[in-house]
Order: C-alpha cells, then sequence, then structure tokens
C-alpha cells in the first residue's frame, strides 16, 4: 500500500472550509506523501515535541539533571490543559515536568521547562535537525494581548513528521536522546485524532520496532481555538512517522471543528492501513 493513499485521505478534505495539512515518512523504506506539508499554520501543543527534544538534548549531555529540581513561580501557572495548575505541591524534578508535558500536554509544566531552557535553545535545535519553520513564539497564556505573540507556536506538518523521523532513526542529536523523547511520546495520553480510529494498544511492548502481530502508537497533540494537529509514529509491519495539522476560522462554528477532527481521523485510519502492510504489497 502506497502512502499516496495518505495524501489522497487528506485531499478528501478538499472541499471542507479549513486547510488540512499532512506528511506522511515511511522510515525504513524512504518512501514520503503529503499535502500542504510546507504550509506554516499555527501547531498549538504538538510544538512541545521541539521543547521536549531540546531537554532530553540536555539530559543527554548532563547539562541537565533528571532530578534537578524546579520550582515552578507564579508566572509559570496557566489553566488549559495539564494537572499542576491543580496540584499543592510547587516543587517538581526535571523529569517529572517532561512527563508532565507529554503525557497530559501540561502548560504549566511547559512553561516551567521553557523558562529553563529559553526559546533561543529551541530554535537553535530546530536549525540543527533541518526545521526550517517550527517555531515556539512565547510561552503558554491563557489571553493573548497585542503586546505578545498572537500564537504559542507555528510550525508546518513536514518540519513535525521531520522531528519524529530523526527520533525513531535516532538521529535528534544522540540515539540516547531520541530514544528518551519516543518513550514519553508513547507516554500521551490523548488518542483522540490521529489514533482515534486505530486499532492499537498504548500499553504493548515492543515500541518502537516494527511488528508483525499489532499496531503501536507514539504521538503528541496540539488543541487550541480554531487548531487541531497531532504528529508521531505508527508502527507495524511498517514504521511511519506522520503529522498532520487543520486550521480553520472559528468563526465557522463548532461544525467545522468537528469536520476537522473527522478529516484528521481519516487520514489517520488510511496510515494504520498502511502501517500494517509492507511497502512491496
Amino acid at each position: 500500500m502506497s502512502l499516496a493513499q495518505v495524501a489522497a485521505a487528506a485531499r478528501r478534505s478538499a472541499a471542507l472550509p479549513l486547510t488540512l495539512a499532512v506528511t506522511a515518512v515511511d522510515i525504513d523504506g524512504g518512501e514520503t506523501a503529503g499535502t500542504d506539508e510546507c504550509t506554516v499554520l499555527p501547531v498549538a501543543s504538538a510544538s512541545k515535541l521541539l521543547l521536549l527534544a531540546e531537554v532530553s538534548r540536555r539530559l543527554d549531555t548532563r547539562e541537565l539533571l533528571p532530578d534537578h529540581p524546579v520550582e515552578l513561580l507564579d508566572d509559570d501557572m496557566t489553566d488549559g490543559t495539564g494537572l499542576l495548575r491543580r496540584m499543592s505541591r510547587r516543587g517538581w524534578t526535571v523529569e517529572d515536568l517532561a512527563w508532565l508535558t507529554a503525557s497530559v500536554s501540561d502548560n504549566t509544566a511547559t512553561n516551567a521547562l521553557l523558562r529553563l531552557v529559553g526559546r533561543e535553545s529551541t530554535a537553535r535545535l530546530a536549525q540543527e535537525l533541518g526545521l526550517d519553520h517550527l517555531t515556539l513564539h512565547d510561552k503558554v497564556r491563557d489571553t493573548r494581548g497585542p503586546d505578545v505573540p498572537p500564537v504559542f507556536a507555528t510550525g508546518t506538518a513536514r518540519d513535525l513528521a521531520r522531528l519524529v523521523t530523526h527520533a525513531v532513526r535516532g538521529t535528534m542529536s544522540s540515539p540516547a536522546a531520541s530514544a528518551r523523547l519516543l518513550e514519553w511520546m508513547r507516554a500521551n495520553t490523548d488518542h483522540g485524532l490521529v489514533p482515534a480510529l486505530v486499532d492499537h494498544d498504548p500499553y504493548a511492548p515492543g515500541f518502537p520496532n516494527p511488528s508483525p502481530d499489532g499496531l503501536l502508537v507514539a504521538n503528541k497533540t496540539g488543541t487550541d481555538t480554531g487548531v487541531r494537529a497531532d504528529a508521531g509514529v505508527i508502527v507495524g509491519a511498517r514504521r511511519l512517522a506522520y503529522a498532520v495539522v487543520a486550521h480553520w476560522d472559528p468563526a465557522l462554528g463548532p461544525s467545522t471543528e468537528r469536520a476537522a477532527v473527522h478529516a484528521i481521523r481519516d487520514v489517520g485510519r488510511t496510515l494504520a492501513a498502511c502501517a500494517r502492510r509492507r511497502a512491496a504489497q
């Protein structure tokens, strides 16, 4: 089954009042496919993969230690996804914050990690990895006034899929740093977009090696007003890195949001069908 069918699934949304950008990469076979994959769009929390990649790199070089304590500041606190805003403790370790960012997309943990490493370091890593348009513009905020960037992050489906590809191939910054990022991604609890219609066990062993018996998934999602994004890898007979970003005018109402989610899930179903079969088939 060809990855061109993934692009075809994305193009089925062409009549919808939204942009659906998709990139799919066969990790081992080299085949790629996509549509609108170089379009720069808001990518919401899917961009936290870049922050986690930098944290993983620093843990690898011991610029950061996993048990290094980080005290949460009032300026880190924000609502939205996550748990820390609702917890009584203020002290956590670097590794705690990384797990929370990856598993429940914790916005407060994200802000603390971003304060720790700085946006400049994430920009340098993006440049080193050839991610030309994946950018963290700001911390996560409850409201955005005229004096701050209008969105948390922007990027392309190609850049998000390329970052995941680096992680799966072990070329992100080192094999150890790559494996750590994948382990964090594997802990993600939000399987409501690309994996929603994919028959998989989130806790099955064997990841990230190809498996003829079932599908394994590791991913990171993003949700914001007018944005749904998902980047990750589906492992079956093939290992497929992917990124899907939907963007629409929020004024169009909830029906467009539902259409975006259905379109993303349709791409996920096609990705799963491709992952189940060897490229030669």
